[in-house]
């Protein structure tokens, strides 16, 4: 047999072929299958050879796609174990309140989604009668990620088993007033209900994969048995767009996470029309999917097709399906039989042929209604077949008609997302066709009524039932605090006794501290390290042979570096998760170690270390949803600042980081200078988010990678600390302090910026004897807090003056501020400071440079601190206005 003409060598040409002659006779086999049958005969034997290989666990690379039909055939489905007219009943009263608390809720144009759940209805409905666990049950339950949009839905269900009110429904997206229910799934707003925020799209998927991999985190470590626990992540065809929807992908089949599902509801539309109007986004879900090694159930067709299937001997339907875009199939659904005639049968003479036996009832069943995400029993098979597939996580993409039972005007329409209510009369032609018990009566004044079977009715005492059964009502956020002990002093003390004439970068001095910390009897065991691939860089490769490395696997090989002191240890409970090069991964870690409080009724203490250029820049999404679930931790940026990092210039300087940390409500930021304050902070953040009485907040820490001194902590400054300013050094402790009588200026700094300040320090007294107190800033985010608050009880009626002009109190020099950030920082607290203000900052962007040549190029240096606090007393008269032009030239600047 002759290659055919310009063909491509291949990896097959590599490998030697013991028997040619065998391998011939495969190839002119199939030579003859497609001259003698054709070749959509070879192509199909080709396939079943190709999936026998598969099931057979032949070493072959897998089909990426299969045909668009379910992957479990009807014949193949399971028993349905439940009473399936009363679930019916059940999920009717869902849908219709569903639908009208957002269209009640309409006439305060506050908005809301119908469609979505419409078409999710049954994807819920099966989960809770049948799968998802409650926290009651042993263990920790299974973890819902909710599709934000069809929040509505939940709230109904919560409705119909008591645990949410009618006034609470008709107070959907009304909070202000108190009772009232967010709009999405928000544990911070509603925290007896929702564990896991997921409307900011992308970010739900990305953490559930995290979830389900620190679920095995915590049971490789012997920390928590989360062996019945299920990730179950409920999302959209449309939000499988968003790159962090598919960022981990290859990471759960690495790890074989067979303790998650996703569900996408691919009723074939995002927010203003199909998700692929050209293109087929199940098939290309599929090869994702498959591609990245997982298990993948398509559930695309209701029962009415089978009669289509069995009638297509040739075929030509199933070529027909996977040829037809999404947005031509989704007109099908709304147009009539005549058009779907022509237009999907009228492609060939087989399809023609088929259609000829079809009934106008039947075509129109099949294609505007009959989808295998509305049918109980296909999703009751597909939710059982993936819990019982073991050695990958499951994907299950289930077809649905969006709007689904809300009427012609709503299903499958481009602008169904948008659409916020329904008329009375299409309410009363939805009560037809779910059956429910609803009389015209009840439609008093042109209002909506919801509808209740009653606390005793049989759905409601069947619906209870099966939430007893699977441990409890879902989905349920429920906290056991558990508080846990101080760590020993002993871990704190070396920082705080300084480092004596040995330099250390602050960002060596939290390591330090941490790693002591680690080996706390009591607590040692719950720190969780995460790190994005850069451990080395900030000296915590300490950690590696002592903490190990997470890994599922254990360590398969040998690592190159065994034989020195600190090799790269990986453990099966190993204590650190080194995420590689993804900061959304490793903020995805964070966010469920710093909920393990909550979710598994375990606190854990993770620390997230990472430049801090690619932190709140990179990920500050996900930091609101750290906040919005409520989670408790450290993140910490290190080599942090615009100038400290040498040489790496722009898109690695970092001076805005605390700017946008400030726009954080649960976020405490602080800008530490010495390894002193790091400790006072960290041990503070440990009885804040961790003792007997905790918050729900977390903190942010700026170290830097700039080697100093670190002094020994000065008596009493703990509260200025922790409230983010205290006077480290008076004028009058230098050795040639300035006359008595000398102009003043109090010089304000954090972090490594104090060290520019007590130079410039020395240099006013030395050269233009001007008298500067230096103070340590650790958080200006901190001191407009407070000042905020103090403004907010004036409007009560009670008169609090700030910490920051308390702390100054009896000042009569000006303030200079000076700091590695954006002046807008340090601005922060100016409106609070009575005393003459300026600041000094990195504002621009940054550059490479040496660290002197950076403040140099910024005018933050000692020189140039110098030459601001001359020109602020000069202003005031206090030093001759030509000290300005002689400092500048004395410093050459």
């Amino acid at each position: 047999m002759s290659d055919p003409v310009g063909k491509l060598p291949s990896e097959l040409d590599q490998l030697p072929d013991r028997d040619t002659e065998e391998t011939a006779e495969w190839a002119a086999s199939l030579d003859a299958v497609a001259k003698a049958a054709g070749t959509r005969r070879a192509e199909y034997l080709l396939r079943r050879t190709l999936q026998h290989a598969e099931a057979a666990g032949l070493a072959l690379p897998k089909l990426l796609e299969t045909d668009y039909v379910n992957t479990i055939p009807t014949s193949a489905e399971p028993e349905f174990p439940g009473d399936m007219e009363m679930e019916a009943k059940i999920t009717a009263w869902n849908r219709w309140n569903a639908a009208a608390m957002v269209t009640r809720g309409s006439k305060y144009g506050v908005g809301g989604h119908i469609a979505t759940f419409a078409s999710a209805a049954w994807l819920y409905e099966t989960g809770f009668q049948h799968f998802f666990r409650g926290k009651e049950a042993d263990g920790s339950g299974d973890q819902l990620y909710i599709q934000g949009h069809a929040s509505p839905g939940i709230y109904a269900r919560a409705f119909l088993d008591g645990r949410v009110s009618e006034q609470q429904l008709d107070n959907f997206r009304q909070e202000s007033g108190g009772n009232g229910l967010p709009s999405y799934p928000h544990p911070r707003r509603l925290p007896w209900l929702w564990e896991f925020p997921t409307v900011s799209m992308g970010l739900g998927p990305l953490s559930a994969i995290y979830q389900a991999r620190f679920n095995r985190y915590l049971q490789n470590r012997n920390i928590k048995d989360t062996a019945n626990s299920h990730v179950w992540a409920f999302l959209g065809d449309g939000e499988m767009d968003e790159p962090e929807s598919t960022a981990a992908l290859a990471l759960a089949s690495r790890e074989q996470l067979d303790n998650l599902t996703f569900v996408i509801n691919c009723n074939l539309q995002r927010l203003d029309g199909p998700v692929r109007a050209n293109f087929r986004v199940v098939q290309e879900l599929e090869a994702q999917f498959r591609g990245a090694g997982w298990n993948v159930i398509k559930s695309l067709w209701g029962s009415a097709w089978d009669e289509l299937f069995q009638l297509d001997t040739t075929g030509a339907l199933v070529r027909r399906l996977r040829e037809v875009p999404d947005a031509q199939f989704q007109t099908y659904a709304t147009r009539d039989v005549a058009y779907i005639r022509q237009h999907f049968f009228g492609a060939n003479a087989e399809l023609v042929q088929l259609a000829g036996v079809l009934s106008d009832a039947k075509i129109a069943e099949c294609f505007h209604s009959s989808r295998g995400g509305h049918e109980p029993r296909k999703v009751y098979a597909a939710y059982k077949a993936a819990l019982e597939h073991k050695g990958a996580p499951t994907v299950i993409l289930a077809q649905t008609v969006k709007g689904y039972t809300l009427g012609a005007g709503f299903e499958s329409k481009n602008a169904n997302h948008q659409m916020k209510k329904l008329t009375i009369d299409e309410f009363k032609d939805m009560r037809d066709l779910l059956g429910l018990p609803i009389p015209d009566s009840a439609f008093a004044d042109g209002v909506v009524p919801y509808g209740h079977p009653g606390a005793d009715s049989p759905e409601v005492r069947y619906l209870n039932e099966r939430r007893a059964a699977l441990g409890g009502p879902a989905p349920a956020r429920k906290v056991h605090h558990v508080a846990l002990p101080a760590p020993a002093e002993r871990s704190f003390a070396p920082l705080l006794k300084g480092s004596g004439k040995q330099e250390m970068a602050t960002t060596m001095a939290f390591v330090r501290l941490v790693k002591d910390l680690m080996r706390d009897k009591e607590t040692g065991k719950r720190w969780v390290p995460i790190v994005p691939d850069e451990a080395r860089t900030f000296g915590m490769e300490s950690l590696f042979p002592s903490a190990g490395i997470y890994s599922p696997l254990g360590q398969t090989y040998e690592p190159v570096d065994r034989d020195q002191l600190m090799y790269y240890k990986e453990a099966k409970d190993g204590q650190i998760l080194n995420e590689g090069i993804t900061e959304a991964g490793a903020m995805a870690d964070f966010i469920a170690a710093c909920t393990s409080y909550a979710t598994h009724g375990e606190p854990m203490i993770p620390f997230y270390i990472f430049y801090s250029m690619f932190g709140w820049q990179r990920t500050a999404d996900q930091m609101w949803q750290l906040a919005d679930q409520l989670g408790k931790g450290f993140i910490v940026g290190a080599t942090a600042g615009r100038t400290t990092l040498t040489g790496e210039g722009l898109q690695h300087a970092d001076g805005h980081s605390h700017l946008i940390a400030s726009t954080n409500p649960a976020s405490l930021n602080y800008d530490p200078a010495f390894a002193y304050e790091i400790a006072v902070i960290v041990k503070d953040g440990l009885r804040r988010m961790y003792g007997e009485k905790p918050e729900d907040v977390f903190y942010y820490l700026t170290v830097y990678n700039e080697p100093k001194v670190q002094p020994a902590m000065p008596e009493g400054v703990e509260e200025g600390i922790l409230k983010g300013l205290y006077r480290f050094n008076e004028a009058s402790s230098l050795e040639s302090a300035p006359a008595a009588d000398a102009p003043k200026i109090q010089l304000m700094a954090s972090g490594t910026a104090i060290h520019w300040a007590l130079e410039a320090q020395q240099l006013l007294a030395a050269d233009w004897n001007v008298a500067a107190d230096v103070w340590s800033a650790t958080s200006w985010g901190e001191l407009r807090r407070e000042a905020l608050e103090c403004d907010e009880a004036l409007l009560r009626g009670e008169v609090r003056t700030p910490y920051v002009t308390r702390a100054l109190e009896g000042v009569t020099s000006p303030v200079l501020a000076v700091s590695d950030w954006m002046r807008q920082v340090p601005d922060q607290i100016s409106q609070w400071v009575e005393q003459d203000w300026t600041s000094l900052g990195t504002d621009g962007f940054g550059l490479s440079d040496t660290r002197e040549g950076a403040r140099r190029h910024f005018g933050v240096d000692a020189q140039s601190i110098v030459v601001a606090a001359l020109a602020q007393l000069a202003r005031r008269g206090e030093v001759p206005a030509s000290a300005i032009k002689e400092a500048r030239e004395r410093y050459g600047l």
